[in-house]
């Protein structure tokens, strides 16, 4: 049966989030306090309308190619069926193709505005159903598991009876750590970063980063006196610093002074995860030098939201 749809207009924030956390490659996902809010309503006429500001607005489509409005589609999909047309407001602040979750963000959000905008959404379309479609979507868990449950987030696909389905488990992220994305002005997309990963490493980085990744689990709880070691990557990070020279460069010199630095996503923003003092960020800042705008951050504790309907 087609569903029945909400006539008020629904706005709800998605924030930003770092995947990796250096060892933690496809399996490890923070949530950042930057949001995008988008506000979506549906439409008597069809088709939708689109208007975007903000964040890389002059390169987003307008048109159906709309990530945000792709994954409204795919919600509303599941939930049985499309209302004639949407018209959708999107404001986006977190950057674009820096490894910060942008598409994670537009996904989650579109997929959270269709339950939200159905009668009974939220009963039909569980956030574990929405992490498997956000998952398909993606093509992997880190970021959207992070996007739609806030803090930090273990993330994984299964095989079960043929079918891929996502899982993740909340990390409550120690109050303490808070982060500082140095945030180039320059683009990478995260096509083009793995295609330049290997297709085996040696046995001892495979163990180093197994090793490295289950501390950063504990170290994100509550020992951020780890974070240091437990950032430390030998899986992926090394094989791209050809493509973002002056983003290895940055984490490699912020580690080489004991700072738990690492590249966020598939880069080119480098993430520090740090409990210091503002002062120390000052000096972080000037260490970083002109090529990067900082950007002092929280841990978002929650995910997406609705905050206003």
């Amino acid at each position: 049966m087609k569903p029945t749809f909400k006539a008020q207009p629904i706005q709800v924030q998605v924030p930003a989030s770092s995947a990796n956390l250096g060892p933690g490659f496809d399996c490890l996902g923070l949530a950042l306090n930057i949001y995008d809010r988008y506000i979506a309503q549906v439409m008597d006429e069809p088709g939708f309308d689109v208007d975007v500001t903000g964040e890389g607005a002059e390169n987003v489509p307008v048109t159906d190619k709309n990530l945000v409005i792709k994954a409204m589609y795919k919600g509303f999909d599941f939930l049985g069926g499309r209302p004639r047309g949407i018209a959708l407001r999107q404001l986006n602040v977190i950057p674009h193709g820096r490894g910060l979750g942008s598409s994670a963000a537009a996904i989650v959000g579109g997929l959270f505005l269709a339950r939200s905008l159905v009668l009974g959404g939220q009963e039909k379309m569980s956030l574990e159903a929405m992490l498997n479609i956000a998952n398909e979507m993606e093509g992997h868990p880190d970021n959207v598991s992070a996007a739609i449950f806030g803090n930090a987030n273990i993330a994984w696909q299964e095989n079960q009876r043929g079918s891929v389905i996502a899982q993740s488990l909340n990390i409550q992220v120690d109050p303490r750590i808070s982060a500082l994305a140095f945030v180039p002005a320059t683009e990478f997309s995260t096509s083009k970063a793995r295609k330049m990963l290997p297709e085996s490493i040696p046995h001892i980085d495979a163990v180093r980063n197994s090793t490295n990744t289950a501390v950063l689990v504990q170290a994100l709880q509550n020992r951020p006196d780890l974070l240091l070691g437990a950032t430390e990557d030998y899986l992926h990070q090394s094989y791209r610093q050809d493509a973002m020279p002056h983003s290895y460069a940055l984490m490699t010199k912020l580690r080489s002074a004991g700072v738990a630095a690492f590249i966020s996503g598939a880069g080119p923003s480098v993430l520090v995860l740090r409990t210091g003092a503002d002062d120390e960020a000052a000096e972080l800042e000037r260490a970083a030098g002109e090529r990067f705008a900082m950007r002092t951050l929280g841990i978002s504790r929650t995910g997406v939201a609705v905050i206003s309907a």
